[in-house]
């Protein structure tokens, strides 16, 4: 690298016992011993420390760790307000399931229902309509901010969250509170970067910190958390977001295990390895969770489709009046799910009741989320999951191939294939359930069942779940919200990828998308204004600054720039 790229390395190398002292001691041996002796007197060794320590924290140093204690803080307090929110959402699905057993032998309870009903769906439609962007999972309009710029409105997304939560939870509907916490993480960063960062991407980078936070808080599993922010939220694993997810994630971890205790929410510590000889059954179990997963992605689509025909207000009352028939019949498909994986896996049910079951949550999910409520599909499809792989292990053992103890683990298995196929992060999908085993000898298995029920999903062209729900939610609000946002220049984070088109490659030999301009090169420890003729190398992380006038497409252009194509060449 040029000289002229870093910062401050000649007089980082200027100090006492460097090239610089040597020119003011010259060759006089006097000087030369007094100067020795001066250095080696207790004020100046003091003062070299001094300057030494504060060499150490400038620069990129220093930045490294302001960025550390960014994420800590913000993982703090979006740990705080996730956990008051899983405490609301908890509390309120125990009650669900007390009121519905209180109904089956109290009948005319059921005209206070109804009452309760009518008010809860009148108030959840007024929140929603006050904050869309608090409706449904949180996570699309969170990638929203993070990559089209949609406003995040951390005040109302708040109370939002909370109030609509809560009411939805106290009905039992299908839906995930993971989702919602993502965004009340990035809520709270955004609430908080306002004082800490001093431009757009430092204040991304918090919010995708925050997001991290708020799913490590949900789940207790702080990898799980991270890689979600950054395979599925920030879309980008430049140093400084990685910094700030790891340390919000392991933060906000702290606040949900002292809370909550060191368990995490789903505790598969106890799943027993699968025989290496018992490897080929993970091909049919992957392709069943494939297509589970697969028939919610359809699903969840699909009835957002046949609500849009339905007038606004009357979309809850659809959902809460749902949840009448299966509280009653079947308590089990109540609430985000946790309660019937641990069913799924303890193989406590009939193959009859099980297929039930799994038909029961898929639809009672579709109804429940698509109605526009606030509320997440996170833990819903892992439910899924689950009691699908249940019901392939039940089948094996009632043909006589499988051996019973082996169902925990394909219930396991399933949820990560599931995931994979609905929401398309792979690598998410794969560390949360390693994570929850506490043990990396399900590594394979995992992640054999996941890319198999990957290859389904494309197969079966499935698009992405959150990108999919994102594109619809941008559609919806066209003309408010987002035809109404000020148009101005904007910044972006992306790192030069291995194999890239710009790689190896100097920055005016690189055709830039119109109106762009490199501003920053951070490479390792050091960061410099480039020059047009700076050499860009894998590794590197640029920062641009361009117009928001046509966003997306100097995004895909930076991206296909950046990154490495996905057929490798």
């Amino acid at each position: 690298m040029d000289k002229t790229e870093s910062t401050g390395s000649a007089g980082a190398a200027e100090g006492p016992g460097s090239a610089g002292n040597a020119d003011r001691t010259g060759s006089n041996p006097r000087k030369a011993a007094a100067f020795r002796s001066d250095a080696s007197a207790p004020s100046h060794h003091h003062l070299r420390n001094n300057s030494h320590t504060l060499q150490l924290l400038s620069g990129a140093n220093r930045m490294r760790w302001l960025i550390a204690a960014r994420g800590i803080i913000c993982g703090l307090i979006a740990g705080v307000l996730v956990v008051g929110y899983r405490v609301g959402i908890e509390y309120g699905t125990r009650f669900a399931v007390s009121a519905y057993a209180w109904l089956k032998g109290h009948p005319l309870g059921l005209l206070g229902w109804i009452a309760a009903v009518l008010s809860a769906s009148w108030i959840i439609t007024r929140l929603v309509q006050w904050e869309p962007s608090a409706s449904g999972s949180g996570i699309p309009q969170t990638e929203g901010t993070l990559l089209w710029g949609l406003p995040l409105r951390w005040g109302r997304i708040l109370i939002v969250r909370y109030a609509g939560g809560l009411l939805c939870s106290l009905f039992g509907l299908s839906l995930g509170r993971e989702g919602p916490s993502i965004q009340i993480g990035a809520a709270a960063s955004k609430a908080a970067g306002r004082r800490m960062s001093r431009n757009a991407i430092e204040e991304n980078t918090l919010i995708t910190g925050g997001a991290a936070a708020g799913l490590s808080a949900a789940f207790s599993a702080p990898l799980s958390g991270m890689m979600f922010a950054l395979e599925e939220v920030h879309k980008s694993f430049s140093p400084s977001v990685l910094l700030t997810a790891v340390t919000a994630s392991l933060s906000s971890d702290i606040v949900s295990k002292y809370w909550f205790g060191l368990t995490p929410v789903l505790d598969f510590t106890h799943v027993s390895q699968i025989p290496v000889a018992q490897y080929a059954w993970l091909i049919p179990l992957g392709i069943v969770a494939g297509l589970i997963g697969a028939l919610m992605n359809r699903i969840l689509l699909g009835f957002q489709t046949l609500y849009s025909k339905i007038p606004a207000v009357v979309r809850p009352m659809i959902a809460l009046a749902a949840a009448l028939p299966c509280g009653l019949l079947l308590p089990l498909s109540l609430g985000g799910g946790s309660e019937a994986i641990k069913f799924a896996e303890t193989a406590r049910g009939t193959l009859a009741i099980l297929c039930i079951l799994l038909a029961v949550r898929i639809l009672f999910t579709g109804i429940s989320y698509s109605s526009g409520v606030p509320g997440g599909i996170f833990m819903p499809i892992l439910a899924a999951g689950a009691l699908s792989g249940s019901v392939f292990a039940h089948a094996m053992v009632s043909a006589g191939v499988l051996a019973p103890e082996r169902t925990a683990a394909f219930t396991v298995l399933a949820m990560a294939g599931t995931l994979t196929a609905a929401v398309k992060a792979p690598i998410t999908s794969i560390l949360l359930v390693v994570e929850m085993s506490g043990s990396l000898v399900h590594m394979f298995p995992v992640a054999a069942v996941a890319f198999v029920s990957l290859l389904i999903s494309d197969a079966l062209h499935i698009r992405p779940i959150y990108p999919a729900l994102l594109e619809r939610y941008m559609k919806q609000h066209e003309g408010t919200d987002i035809s109404a946002m000020p148009v101005h220049s904007g910044m972006l984070e992306i790192p030069i990828e291995i194999g890239s088109m710009a790689a190896g490659k100097r920055i005016h030999a690189i055709s830039w998308p119109d109106s762009t301009s490199v501003i920053t090169i951070r490479r390792g420890e050091q960061e410099f204004v480039p020059r047009h003729d700076s050499m860009l190398r894998a590794g590197d992380a640029i920062v641009v600054i361009f117009s928001g006038e046509d966003e997306r497409s100097v995004r895909r252009s930076l991206s296909e720039i950046c990154e490495m194509p996905e057929n490798g060449y």
